[in-house]
């Protein structure tokens, strides 16, 4: 199978030039030990897994002499199950100035960051991977886009084809994890029910401590019901049958295990009557597709809920973009307590850019007046858009614009 090449590898180049530690972090099967591993080769840096059950008992027992085997420049593969390392990896951190010495991957878990955290503070880097981006697969690692102005836009439209529904549809429905690239629908099936039961409930056993595995099922897919709206932790527990305040443990599980996560409304001290509440959203918008029963892309696409996964997908992208970019970028959403929204706010260099997301392909471009609804956070409002169907980008006033769905 051809290397597919992530849009982290600069960031994660550029911190292993800086930091003497440097550790992926991400939902299982996302392709962290793939993406390291590639950016390894032909360097003679070792590589050990610590699945490897020899190799894990001999880094518990004896880490001095795991290191005295195993010397680096090396990677370090799940090192979540060998946390024994970590002092040892301290006390040859401080024994030499070189920088990117240690490449870790480890499986996304509140354990592993505080264990991380408390034995390399001020020598580890940490990033984090999700599963494939639309424009990863479509070969465009490093494309992510800069500004959102009609121009910026229309010229990165240049480079790619119109924009059609069904080809972002089959990607909702589809996913990101690199191992289903090749797989029909029945096979996709029985992944999906394999990193469930084989990875999900396992971690949430072993690394979480839930018992009630059936309950947690039920829960995972209520929380696919409820992906891209409001988090209510009642509603999500009385589906499957806990309390609230489970369900809110629960769902800080799941963002711990990297399956879900929570974009926060946008504040600031400007804005009045603002709700606090969060949404939710999936790391995988074909997890979130499988969880929710639809069985093809043509039943999602012209679904009830096709508007959902829209959002959830545009979301995630941005998501990507956020964390794998050069600039920091908030990436929040507006809603008012008049139930006023707007469905994304990203903050850049400390100006607010606004989108809403359609599945129209002409939506009504009246909607962006949502947007002044930011005028009183005494931020500069920037370009933004409506991300909808549309074939090719289309100016809908001096600042904003219609933006297809596949530039993101």
């Amino acid at each position: 199978m051809r290397y597919i090449h992530r849009s982290l590898e600069r960031k994660f180049l550029k911190m292993s030039g800086s930091f003497k530690v440097v550790m992926v972090t991400g939902a299982r099967q996302v392709g962290k030990s793939t993406m390291l591993r590639y950016l390894a080769k032909d360097t003679g840096r070792t590589y050990v897994s610590m699945d490897d059950s020899d190799l894990r008992e001999l880094a518990e027992r004896d880490p001095k002499l795991f290191f005295q085997m195993y010397r680096p420049p090396i990677l370090i593969d799940e090192v979540q199950k060998a946390p024994a390392l970590f002092e040892q990896i301290k006390i040859l951190c401080d024994e030499s100035d070189e920088r990117g010495r240690f490449w870790l991957t480890g499986s996304q878990s509140k354990k592993l960051m505080k264990q991380a955290g408390d034995s390399l503070a001020g020598r580890i880097g940490v990033l984090k991977l999700y599963s494939l981006s639309a424009k990863e697969l479509a070969g465009r690692a490093d494309d992510i886009p800069k500004e959102f102005s009609l121009s910026a836009i229309s010229k990165r439209s240049m480079d790619y084809p119109p924009n059609n529904i069904r080809d972002v549809y089959t990607r909702i429905w589809e996913g990101g994890m690199p191992d289903m690239l090749s797989m029909d629908a029945e096979l996709r099936r029985e992944y999906w029910n394999s990193y469930i039961e084989s990875y999900m409930m396992r971690d949430a056993v072993d690394d979480n401590g839930i018992q009630d595995t059936e309950r947690f099922r039920r829960f995972l897919r209520a929380c696919a019901a409820f992906s891209g709206e409001l988090i209510n932790y009642n509603d999500l527990g009385s589906i499957a049958g806990v309390s609230g305040v489970t369900a809110k443990e629960w769902v800080g599980i799941l963002q711990s295990m990297g399956i879900i996560f929570l974009l926060e409304p946008y504040y600031n001290n400007e804005l009045k009557r603002m709700i606090k509440t969060p949404k939710l959203y999936f790391c995988d918008t074909g997890l979130c597709a499988y969880l929710s029963s639809w069985t093809s892309c043509d039943t999602l696409m012209n679904g009830a809920a096709s508007g959902r996964f829209l959002e959830n997908y545009v979301v995630l992208e941005m998501l990507r973009n956020a964390s794998y970019g050069e600039k920091k970028v908030n990436i929040n959403f507006y809603r008012d307590t008049n139930q006023k929204e707007i469905d994304l706010v990203l903050e850049i260099d400390g100006r607010l850019h606004p989108f809403e997301i359609k599945r129209a392909a002409s939506p009504d471009r009246k909607i962006i007046w949502s947007f002044s609804l930011l005028q009183k956070s005494g931020k500069e409002i920037g370009a933004g858009g409506i991300i909808c169907m549309i074939e090719k980008p289309f100016p809908i006033d001096s600042v904003n614009s219609m933006i297809p769905v596949n530039l993101l």
